[in-house]
């Protein structure tokens, strides 16, 4: 088995389908209940829109967490991931999630530049949310990690230094970090990466930025280059003197975590409710 067979997700995780299921039903039941704010536009584009969920009692001032979904950066959306929310209502913040184009009908420094643009807007107008623009956090998972790296990092082919948020922490889950094996992978057909994309976007070669906090997490049922890539922008990180936390959980696979990240009592609901409670560092 190759590096690129490890990739295909639904061949390590049975119950794929279910779990997808399970995230669009959990999104749903917390839409019904909470105050949601759909397709803000943050752009022109037809998919250039973000949602923003508020808290019951919101009170001024507010920690603002943005979430960046997964797909293989081909597939994804939004909406079935709202139920990641839930924690960070539980902290008294606001929740936004983003919505970004797709390939292989948009390249990836589309995507790329849309999470960034996405997250500058929604500093922006924090305020006209309630919500305090000092006190922005970031998550992603699986593409959405690999995307929301770049809010604290720079590629290596970028001539020009890009215009980022200031983030008071990241939290970046399953991410790819590494995207050599991605052209010849099961998505070759789907997303179309080319070489060149991946040699341009690669956060293991990229220049990362400082950040007051990071958290590299992942599955530990998970496969080997996510286990693997995950450790290594870790270490790259605490070689460059950036804080970094490496925190892999038990009994999860690549959707299974998601799961976590949105229960308020699970390892990662926990630390994503701290990392938007937390004061401006």
């Amino acid at each position: 088995m190759t590096v690129q067979d490890l990739y295909r997700i639904r061949d390590f995780v049975p119950d794929f389908d279910t779990i997808a299921a399970e995230f669009a039903e959990r999104s749903r039941a917390l839409s019904a209940r909470a105050d949601v704010r759909a397709d803000i536009p943050y752009g022109p584009g037809a998919r250039e829109v973000v949602d923003v969920i508020l808290p019951e009692r919101l009170q001024a001032g507010a920690p603002l967490h943005v979430f960046v979904h997964g797909g293989y950066w081909r597939s994804g959306e939004k909406i079935n991931y709202r139920f990641v929310a839930a924690p960070v209502l539980a902290a008294g913040g606001i929740a936004a999630l983003v919505e970004y184009n797709l390939m292989p009908r948009s390249r990836l420094d589309v995507l790329v530049d849309q999470v960034r643009r996405s997250v500058l807007w929604l500093q922006a107008h924090a305020s006209d949310f309630g919500a305090d623009p000092a006190r922005l956090t970031v998550s992603g998972h699986s593409a959405g990690a690999h995307l929301a790296s770049f809010l604290a990092a720079t590629g290596p082919e970028e001539t020009y230094p890009p215009s980022l948020p200031a983030l008071q922490g990241l939290l970046l889950l399953s991410g790819i970090y590494d995207l050599s094996g991605i052209p010849d992978s099961f998505l070759r057909h789907e997303a179309e990466m080319t070489p060149m994309e991946a040699a341009a976007w690669s956060p293991l070669t990229s220049s990362q930025l400082p950040c007051p906090t990071r958290v590299i997490a992942y599955g530990a049922d998970e496969t080997t280059p996510f286990q693997s890539q995950a450790a290594g922008l870790c270490e790259l990180l605490r070689a460059r003197d950036e804080s970094a936390e490496l925190l892999p959980v038990l009994d999860r696979n690549h959707m299974s975590v998601v799961l976590d990240l949105a229960d308020t009592d699970g390892i990662l609901g926990r630390r994503l409710h701290d990392l938007v409670a937390r004061p401006t560092q």
